[in-house]
């Protein structure tokens, strides 16, 4: 614990410091309550995206044996992403990104020089990529909430365990100290009224 100056402007100042760490405390607490809930529910969200993600993946490879490594070159030559684009959205005070769209180059192939399940194989590697973005976009979510979580606990942490109780012990100390001399200047002030009463008594008193 750091020294302290056991004076009344050091006790004024500690009380107000008391006073900001109680008032500060709440809102950080519930900001980390926020943040625990939208982890949550990002992490809920997340893992629906993954779960889709995986399901239609198993469908995919159900039916993609059917390309040899020429045909897959092909179609993956024609799933191409022109935009992807994301917004903002603030989470207790950090931005956030959140996954809007993803739009692809038309895919332009000849009808017929190619099978007929061609347009279900692009569909199908679009839904793929859209997953995947959305997959990723969400896992970014979670990993700013996470960051933010961990400092906002760092400092309930040093308000709870540190600031306030080290705070209060400084009070503690500053009163007794304060407390100690009041109570010794009032013995001194008690051994001087009666020296002087008994001077004015003509009853001298030694040295």
């Amino acid at each position: 614990m750091a020294k302290i100056k056991l004076t009344k402007n050091e006790l004024k100042s500690q009380r107000d410091a008391l006073k900001r760490f109680q008032r500060y405390l709440p809102t950080l607490q519930l900001k980390k309550q926020q943040l625990q809930t939208e982890i949550r529910q990002v992490r809920e969200a997340a893992d629906l995206v993954e779960r889709d993600l995986n399901n239609h993946a198993a469908k995919v490879r159900d039916w993609a044996r059917l390309f040899d490594d020429a045909t897959a070159a092909d179609l993956r030559e024609l799933v191409v992403v022109e935009e992807w684009r994301t917004s903002v959205r603030n989470i207790a005070g950090i931005d956030t990104p959140v996954f809007e769209f993803v739009r692809f180059r038309d895919a332009e192939h000849d009808l017929f020089a190619t099978p007929l399940y061609y347009d279900q194989a692009i569909q199908a590697l679009r839904k793929m990529i859209e997953y995947q973005l959305k997959a990723r976009t969400l896992r970014e979510q979670l990993a700013l909430i996470e960051q933010e979580l961990r400092v906002v606990t760092q400092r309930v942490n040093l308000f709870e365990k540190v600031k306030i109780p080290e705070s209060r012990e400084n009070i503690r100390r500053i009163q007794i100290y304060l407390g100690d001399q009041q109570t010794n200047a009032v013995g001194r002030s008690k051994i001087a009224k009666a020296k002087c009463a008994l001077r004015d008594a003509g009853m001298g008193v030694p040295a």
